[in-house]
């Protein structure tokens, strides 16, 4: 039998196997190309973009002057509105400081007028040290503090531990490097003091709560919530006026005080020894402190 096709078969069987061998390359071609077509526009489009921000940006900047300039104008009157009032603000808070000058210089007058009168005797002279809290020994059953400073920085038993919002306790040990502080709050911690407003006098006593209790009040004594209390200067310990808490709970006859330091804050304390006549040792625990308030 005689096979089909003729001469267009015979040329169209190589041209197919040729196709065949050559169209992945051919795609792979196409698909480079194609690359870099897009890559080409790509910079064009670049260069363009550029050429426009080149062109605009100075008509951009020229635009953009006097709306900053505005803006400026207006920071500077609302600065200009609020320095004339901080300026009234600071004028009436300067004449309310005079008001106080003039009658603190008065209360002084009198003050030294009564001392000369009643021949009283000087404030005891104050030196101090202050000393970093290295420390921290608190637990459930006490409530101490260990400062970096001792006997050879002067540190002596019983010097009043104040910070800048009032006092936090006493010296109860000085070595020669480090001193231990027995704070407010502790158990074994009594200390005399007097509510500010209404003069009555109590003991201030440390149970290791974060209140300590006022003790040995007087029964008809009218405190107030937020009364400030101060030590009292008897004693001897600590001088009369330091600031120690303000009365935070009037509840079952009980007053509690909450203490103004801040005992988390507290990184240094100033060791004061007030150089008070008649000074004497009251111990560290309960039993020495009642048998000197008796």
């Amino acid at each position: 039998m005689k096979s089909r096709g003729g001469p267009v078969t015979r040329l169209a069987t190589p041209l197919k196997a040729w196709a065949q061998r050559f169209t992945l390359l051919a795609l792979t071609g196409l698909a480079l190309g194609l690359m870099m077509m897009d890559k080409a526009e790509s910079i064009a489009v670049e260069r363009l973009r550029t050429a426009v921000i080149d062109a605009v940006a100075p008509i951009l900047d020229a635009m953009s002057r006097p709306v900053a300039a505005a803006n400026q104008v207006l920071d500077w009157g609302e600065e200009i509105v609020s320095l004339r009032s901080e300026n009234a603000r600071l004028r009436e808070e300067n004449n309310r400081l005079l008001q106080w000058q003039q009658a603190a210089r008065r209360f002084e007058g009198e003050n030294d007028a009564l001392r000369r009168m009643l021949n009283l005797g000087p404030d005891p002279a104050a030196s101090f040290v202050s000393a970093r809290v290295v420390g921290d020994n608190g637990g459930a059953f006490v409530r101490t503090v260990l400062v970096g400073a001792g006997s050879r920085e002067g540190v002596r038993k019983n010097q009043a531990a104040i910070t800048g919002d009032g006092l936090a306790g006493r010296v109860i040990e000085a070595g020669e490097r480090a001193s231990r502080v027995l704070l407010i709050t502790d158990i074994n911690s009594r200390i005399p003091v007097m509510v500010e407003r209404t003069r009555d006098r109590a003991v201030l006593a440390g149970d290791n709560s974060p209140s300590p209790v006022l003790v040995h009040l007087a029964p008809d004594a009218e405190l107030a919530i937020g009364d400030r209390v101060v030590t009292s200067g008897n004693g001897g310990i600590f001088p009369p006026g330091l600031p120690v808490g303000v009365v935070a709970r009037l509840a079952d006859g009980e007053a509690r005080v909450e203490p103004l330091i801040r005992w988390q804050r507290m990184e240094f304390v100033r060791l004061v020894d007030y150089e008070a006549a008649g000074l004497t040792d009251l111990g560290s625990g309960p039993e020495a402190s009642r048998r000197d308030h008796r």
